[in-house]
């Protein structure tokens, strides 16, 4: 191990929202200093943008929704364009939690819902069946696989693909320093924003560690050292695997 002694730890994901978050355990266990910074946001598309792709919300009677992220962008889109949805629009959600989420714009219980149990689309194969009939509108980010799609076009439903956000870089205020020991990752993208902040970062000691296989990937190609990668086995997440890791770097350093 040739990183040096971890005290200032970079997660790039946001901060969470409770007080109960197991990162703070690992703080407080391994009295080690924890920063959130995403490298990467969510941004919706314009509603110029939304226009050029020539569809029309209210001509479709189903919509598609595979994550928070696609119904909050959706919902914004609605808003912009002053589109008013109708009672009679059902929504097909990839999981319980999406269903739930949608509370937050619409009265739950007088809505036509259907999730899947198993947060995969196959498990929604019974409404689709039932509903085959609807034109669907399938809200997408521009950077996604067609897994879904395979299935939509197996069942041959009327559906149409919406591009309504992306993924971008975030910005970094002008005085941010890279000066951690160590920096977490959870996307290929955060790499890429890394590398485009802060032109002059090398790695040096600074450990670094990963979510995803993905990620681990565009990390050696751009030429990193990974201290450490989850979900592995014997970690299954990126919180056990610090906690490994720091048992053994403070271990190392005494």
């Amino acid at each position: 191990m040739n990183a040096r002694k971890v005290k200032k730890i970079l997660i790039s994901q946001p901060k969470p929202s409770s007080e109960k978050s197991p990162y703070y355990d690992i703080a407080e266990k391994h009295h080690v200093s924890l920063d959130f910074y995403p490298f990467i946001k969510v941004e919706r598309v314009s509603t110029k943008e939304f226009r050029q792709q020539r569809i029309n919300i209210l001509d479709f009677t189903a919509i598609i929704l595979t994550s928070r992220t696609a119904v909050d962008n959706f919902f914004s889109i609605c808003e912009d364009l002053k589109v008013t949805i109708p009672e009679t629009m059902k929504y097909f959600c990839v999981s319980e939690t999406v269903a739930l989420y949608l509370q937050k714009y619409i009265v739950y219980r007088k809505r036509k819902i259907f999730f899947s149990q198993t947060g995969k689309v196959e498990g929604l194969n019974n409404p689709f069946t039932k509903h085959s009939k609807e034109k669907f509108l399938f809200p997408v980010p521009e950077e996604h696989n067609d897994d879904i799609s395979h299935f939509l076009d197996e069942k041959k439903l009327n559906y149409t693909k919406s591009v309504m956000y992306r993924t971008v870089s975030n910005e970094f205020p002008e005085d941010q320093k890279m000066d951690y020991d160590m920096i977490i990752f959870f996307s290929p993208l955060g790499i890429q924003s890394l590398i485009t902040n802060f032109p002059d970062f090398t790695q040096g000691d600074t450990a670094m560690g990963c979510f995803g296989n993905t990620t681990a990937k565009a990390m050696e190609e751009a030429g990193f050292r990974l201290d450490f990668e989850a979900p592995r086995p014997e970690y299954p997440s990126v919180v056990a695997a610090l906690d490994a890791f720091l048992k053994e770097n403070h271990k190392h350093h005494g």
